[in-house]
């Protein structure tokens, strides 16, 4: 696919545990800091072309936010977690699941190859980073919850899985967080939650939608939707219903199909169903490997080759590798980064894969994520300067507005919890992703349009029970 063997994220097999389980609810100021602590100017990320170099000990176009302290600045302890020497945050994934060892433990090689990254610069502000690990194993979220509430400072980049499960023991601790994902819909709004890469309920990204329909005009008015029955599909499928038909696709009446999280999956009914539908677009929410190959392959067996389009989650060298037949060939995946591919065109990118790599890590998109969450989580600790404590963290992340993670991704707006509106469209060729839209590798489609509002009568967002200010009130009332 590009740069290295199994770079891509394993997310499939996050959503292949969950889906067997039926457990989820819902699938960063050194000098030159900008005044309103944005990295760089004001304008769209539209294209990875910064090419090779940066700001010297910066992140792609990002200046550093990591270094010593001013000269005369005189460093105090502001509690157990922030001294004059040492700043401890926790980060974790669920590595220890014994049904999947080693589970986006991507994230965490990350997180400790910007600590490490951070603290050969001198810290934040002359202050080391200290990183506790905590393994969730999936099942184990709340309790390492609450050990994180008696240890650390903040959560940064953190990825697991059943984060739901522990939100409200979180916000009972009054933690604030910059995580590298979010699964619940309470969790994405939570208090005290900024996200690097914004995921909410609410709005959602649809530049995919527009761009597909410009070229299949007749297609996308046949379409269709596949998902498991389990929330997390179900929530994300929901928010295509809701926001498709905006871009001109119109989805056929009785033609959505579900399958079993369980046991084994019969495709051949649903290639049928979607067959007699006459469905010609096909959204599908779930893991690449095994059931969408096993879809796939249903598919060929009854001369049904439709186009499909799923979420990034796809984006992945092992179910790249297994497209050895082309039955993937009509598969589109929506990307908010860079693409690995175009890493040799993009200083933050490479820099990713250098930094992650020379740390003894492995690199994946969801590291990539953990990497833009702590340069998120690092600005705002070095704008905080000497009197770094938890009410100066959340005022400045709630200041930044713009964000691309030093250009590893499209603009986002943290504060504002808003996804980005701008995209990437790849297709399957063969054994390997190439981008389709916009046609020059590593380019952004951008448009106001991109980013749609899901109705409020949607059951995801109903379950969120978000307030005025589009903030979780689950655990607050």
């Amino acid at each position: 696919m590009g740069v290295t063997h199994d770079m891509r994220t394993t997310r499939w097999r996050l959503l292949a545990v969950l889906m067997a389980l039926g457990l989820v609810a819902a699938a960063c100021g050194g000098a030159d800091r900008s005044d309103d602590a944005s990295n760089g100017d004001d304008s769209p990320t539209t294209s990875a072309d910064a090419g090779e170099g940066g700001p010297a000990d910066g992140f792609g176009d990002l200046a550093s936010p990591c270094g010593p302290a001013e000269d005369g600045v005189e460093l105090t302890d502001q509690g157990e977690f922030v001294t004059a020497d040492s700043i401890t945050i926790g980060y974790g994934d669920d590595a220890g699941y014994q049904a999947a060892p080693g589970l986006n433990s991507q994230m965490s090689d990350a997180v400790v190859a910007m600590i490490d990254w951070c603290n050969e610069q001198g810290g934040i502000n002359g202050r080391t980073v200290v990183g506790n690990y905590y393994d969730a194993k999936i099942l184990d979220s709340t309790n390492v919850m609450l050990e994180a509430c008696d240890q650390v400072f903040m959560l940064v980049g953190q990825g697991w899985s059943l984060d739901g499960a522990a939100e409200q023991t979180r916000v009972g601790c009054e933690l604030p967080q910059v995580p590298g994902y979010t699964v619940s819909s309470t969790v994405a709004h939570g208090p005290w939650t900024f996200n690097a890469v914004p995921n909410p309920v609410d709005l959602t990204p649809v530049g995919q939608a527009y761009l597909l329909a410009e070229e299949y005009p007749e297609e996308v008015t046949s379409a269709a939707a596949v998902f498991g029955d389990y929330a997390a599909t179900r929530e994300s499928t929901e928010k295509v219903l809701d926001t498709y038909p905006e871009a001109g696709w119109e989805f056929l009446a009785d033609c959505q199909q579900t399958y079993p999280i369980a046991g084994n999956v019969q495709w051949q009914p649903i290639v049928q169903s979607l067959k007699d539908c006459g469905a010609q677009f096909v959204y599908f929410a779930g893991s690449p490997l095994p059931n969408f190959q096993n879809f796939l392959q249903a598919g060929d067996q009854q001369d049904y080759n439709p186009l499909w389009i799923t979420d990034a989650n796809f984006y992945d060298d092992s179910f790249v590798a297994a497209n050895a037949n082309g039955y993937a060939d009509n598969v589109f995946v929506r990307l908010a980064f860079v693409p690995f591919e175009a890493a040799d065109q993009n200083a933050a990118t490479q820099q990713y894969l250098d930094v992650v790599e020379e740390s003894g890590g492995e690199p994946a998109l969801l590291g990539a994520q953990s990497t833009s969450a702590f340069l998120l989580w690092a600005t705002a600790a070095d704008a905080c300067g000497a009197e770094l404590t938890r009410d100066c963290m959340i005022d400045q992340l709630g200041q930044i507005t713009s964000w691309t993670g030093g250009g590893l991704h499209a603009e986002t707006n943290p504060a504002g919890n808003q996804p980005p509106e701008c995209v990437i469209v790849m297709r399957m060729q063969g054994t390997e992703y190439v981008q389709a839209m916009p046609e020059e590798l590593g380019e952004f489609a951008c448009d106001e349009s991109y980013v749609a509002a899901v109705s409020p009568d949607v059951p995801t967002v109903v379950e969120a029970q978000l307030g005025e200010d589009r903030i979780s009130t689950a655990y607050t009332q």
